[in-house]
C-alpha cells in the first residue's frame, strides 16, 4: 500500500512538472525508473561517510 502511494504521489508531482518543462525544452524527459528502499540504521551510516568523504574524492580524483 505505501509504495502505490509514493508511486502516486510521484505521478502527480512529474506530470504538472514534465508539461510546464516541455514548454521550455521540448526534449526533456525523465530518467526512468526511479529506485527506492528503505534505509536501515548502518547504511544511513554508510551514506553519510560517502557523503562526507565524497568531495575530497573529487580533489583526488582530478589530481590524477
Amino acid at each position: 500500500m505505501f509504495h502505490q502511494n509514493i508511486s502516486r504521489v510521484i505521478r502527480w508531482y512529474k506530470g504538472p512538472c514534465t508539461f510546464e518543462i516541455r514548454n521550455i525544452h521540448a526534449g526533456f524527459s525523465w530518467q526512468t525508473p526511479f529506485y527506492d528502499h528503505i534505509i536501515r540504521n548502518q547504511q544511513l551510516q554508510n551514506i553519510e561517510h560517502y557523503i562526507e568523504a565524497n568531495p575530497s574524492e573529487w580533489e583526488r580524483i582530478q589530481i590524477l
